[in-house]
């Protein structure tokens, strides 16, 4: 006989049954899926094409780790770069907190300094939260600081419980309740990071223990958040893909057999295999209100989810930016390179210095034609860099032509075009260039100088 409630989901508004209740799974030896992950073959991508349904939040947003993950491949910030960054992300997340919280160490004095100053800002968002090691000294710590809520690390994979830990399941799903417990006898709410979550068991470990998560939030009346995270980056997004590789798979399974509700729910991603943003994205799509950034994507290895590509996949996702100011994307990169002495790879979307500068020829007079055939969308409005043309032996007439109206701004009434006599002699002196061995592109100093040649023989002005 199935005894099975049947309820309501308020979200799809169906009737649903109560699923099955799984315990945990405790295990003489680690389940480390050797037949997904053999150390001595590339880890392979299966399928058992079960399907789950899109689940996106009422609600979504950022948080940031540029301060904790993206601090762990990089010399450390100083106090000041740190305020000063903070002071660009509630810039950027805009009035409705779509950057909503941003997570420090506390362990120097630098970066409690850093706290206390970012919280002494007084902004709603990003809250200033805290990433520490679960020990009752520390949750004192964080308390005395005035955080509502700190990070504690809660590695799940058999990998981390039987290797690195030295414990059974059992031994480790205690201990990190215990250490939760204290946490919220001292009235701060816990983040638990479910490190390395795509190499666990899914339903043998990490639900079981999720559900326990949630009776601890039921007893203290005190949110206790799921950061899921795919500390390796093996997530995938593919419909289909069986657990624990799945991102949509890992999320369902959180939500509706956990009974974590979105809003607790939060993904952290890794670039090893050039998937953090479609998981980060794909994290969104089926369930998880938040996603973990970290600016440019600096962090540990290949780096973290970039926060400012996860602004452009809300646009996309929302249709509108809900308030973020795009422009301090640029702003922040400009900042980087002067201050903090960080150079973004100049490709890099929507920060690199040549992501949105064409040089084919044929591409530039698309360009000089209508923006829109070659710019992704107004990159001059989002982010005040315009598309750009880079001068070469191959980039034509219209491509210098459309690098002196850009460069010098010129209003639709005062363009040149690609059959004036200005680009003629400037095309001139680029092919002369070019004949006599040149194989490097042209610097915006040496074009200006021959411009400004140019322009005094034509008795002309731009």
């Amino acid at each position: 006989m199935d005894n099975r409630k049947v309820y309501l989901n308020n979200h799809t508004n169906l009737l649903e049954l109560e699923e099955h209740m799984y315990p945990l799974v405790d295990v003489d030896t680690p389940n480390v899926f050797r037949n997904l992950f053999r150390y001595d073959e590339i880890p392979k991508i299966a399928f058992n094409d079960r399907i789950v349904p899109h689940h996106m939040p009422d609600e979504i947003w950022i948080t940031d780790t540029t301060f904790r993950d993206g601090q762990q491949s990089r010399a450390p910030y100083t106090t000041d770069q740190i305020v000063t960054l903070f002071d660009y992300f509630h810039k950027l997340g805009g009035p409705n907190g779509k950057i909503r919280q941003s997570e420090f160490f506390l362990y120097s004095k630098k970066d409690r300094d850093a706290v206390y100053k970012c919280m002494e800002r007084g902004y709603q968002f990003p809250e200033v939260t805290s990433w520490i090691r679960a020990s009752k000294k520390d949750f004192e710590l964080v308390k005395d600081l005035g955080m509502k809520e700190t990070g504690i690390l809660v590695s799940c994979s058999d990998y981390h419980i039987f290797y690195k830990l030295k414990m059974t399941r059992r031994e480790a799903m205690n201990h990190y309740l215990s250490v939760v417990r204290e946490c919220l006898e001292t009235g701060v709410a816990p983040r638990c990071h479910l490190e390395d979550i795509t190499r666990s068991d899914i339903y043998g470990f990490v639900i079981p223990f999720c559900v326990e998560l949630m009776k601890l939030k039921d007893e203290y009346n005190i949110p206790v958040k799921i950061r899921v995270c795919d500390t390796m980056g093996y997530g995938v997004n593919y419909p289909g893909a069986v657990i624990p590789r799945s991102v949509p798979g890992i999320i369902y399974g959180l939500m509706t057999h956990a009974g974590v509700p979105s809003e607790y729910l939060e993904f952290h991603g890794h670039n090893d295999f050039y998937k953090a943003v479609s998981n980060s994205t794909t994290a969104w799509l089926y369930g998880a209100s938040g996603v973990n950034c970290s600016l440019f994507g600096i962090g540990e290895r290949t780096g973290n989810t970039p926060l400012e590509a996860m602004v452009f996949e809300y646009a996309q996702l929302r249709g509108t930016l809900d308030g973020m100011d795009t422009t301090v994307i640029t702003e922040l990169a400009e900042y980087y390179e002067k201050e903090i002495g960080y150079r973004v790879p100049s490709r890099t979307p929507f920060v690199g210095k040549n992501f949105n500068v064409t040089r084919a020829g044929i591409h530039a007079d698309g360009l000089l034609k209508n923006e829109e055939i070659y710019n992704i969308f107004d990159t001059d409005k989002f982010l005040n860099k315009p598309a750009l043309v880079a001068v070469s032996n191959t980039s034509g007439v219209a491509g210098i032509a459309h690098w002196i109206n850009t460069y010098y701004k010129l209003s639709a009434a005062h363009q040149v075009d690609k059959n004036s006599e200005l680009v003629a002699m400037v095309k001139s002196w680029v092919d002369n260039e070019y004949a006599e061995g040149r194989v490097t592109v042209l610097t915006d100093d040496e074009l200006i100088a021959v411009i400004d040649d140019a322009c005094n023989k034509l008795k002309i002005t731009l």
